[in-house]
């Protein structure tokens, strides 16, 4: 199987649960409409396709790590939401399609974001009382703490009160990319390690890898949005120097972003030389990010 096709089957997957997720409630139906328009718009389906990845490299079982891929999902879903609202990034264009608030009104548009982020754990905790395993109780909480005020809300507290920052400043853009970003892709490989059940220095080794293949990812982003083409990208590009954003590129150029992005590469494949061939998806998801033109 190539790598293309093994990135389809996961989506596939994770589409097919997502879809039964929100038909199993009695969700108004506006709200729902909104829900699905941002949730099946076309995105890349990263952070469950990494959990999935990860689950089965370390020998897991699909049907366990579903809720925590399809919860990551809609975290991320409703964090592009609110992201993209007039109070935050202003932008009207996300995955090719005017983004939520245009299409629903803002107020519609922060209660899919909600619904979004509520459902999300609701799966996840649904699962858990069937299956109270403390593996499984510590990949929710991973999960958890990745999106709240340590993880990618944070990041976005310091990705607002920097806008328009002069100074280059290198440990706040770390750790703005660290939070706002890699830790919801961190989680993702933690998270798929934990649900297959993992022995401790594993899963350390796999937080290790989702902590720089998020770095990477929030990088090339940073450079797409400068070099990229609105078209490709499906949203708004150049809108990082407009709002005066702390990025990569800003600081570095993006010769030097691009040295950094390799560098977050190689640190990424290095975590996963201890599987060997078996990794070989992972490894080529690095190198598709790497290379990645959307």
């Amino acid at each position: 199987m190539t790598f293309s096709e093994k990135l389809k089957q996961y989506i596939e997957r994770t589409d097919y649960a997502l879809n039964n997720y929100l038909k199993e409630e009695t969700i108004p139906e506006y709200l729902q409409s909104s829900m699905s328009y941002s949730l099946f718009a076309g995105g890349k389906r990263l952070r469950p396709c990494i959990l999935l990845a990860t689950n089965e490299l370390l020998g897991g079982f699909n049907d366990n790590a579903m809720p925590f891929a399809c919860a990551l999902e809609m975290i991320h879903t409703y964090s592009l939401i609110h992201d993209d609202l007039p109070s935050m990034d202003n932008d009207i264009l996300r995955r090719g399609k005017p983004t939520n608030h245009i299409v629903f009104g803002e107020g519609q548009a922060i209660l899919a974001g909600d619904g979004l982020l509520s459902y999300a754990f609701e799966i996840m905790l649904r699962f858990l009382l069937s299956k109270s395993e403390p593996n499984f109780i510590n990949a929710a909480y991973t999960i958890a703490r990745a999106a709240g005020v340590t993880g990618m809300v944070a990041g976005q507290c310091l990705d607002l009160l920097t806008e328009g920052q002069k100074t280059a400043d290198e440990a706040l853009l770390i750790e703005i990319h660290k939070t706002k970003t890699s830790a919801m892709i961190q989680a993702a490989s933690t998270a798929g390690a934990l649900c297959a059940n993992s022995a401790e220095g594993i899963v350390k080794a796999m937080c290790a890898f989702g902590a720089q293949l998020g770095l990477l990812f929030q990088i090339t982003d940073d450079i797409l949005d400068v070099i990229g083409e609105t078209s490709t990208l499906g949203k708004t590009t150049g809108k990082d120097e407009r709002a005066g954003k702390l990025t990569f590129p800003s600081i570095y150029g993006i010769n030097g972003a691009l040295l950094y992005a390799k560098k977050a590469a190689d640190a990424a494949l290095c975590e996963l030389q201890p599987f060997g061939k078996d990794a070989w998806f992972l490894q080529e998801l690095v190198e598709s990010i790497m290379n990645r033109k959307s």
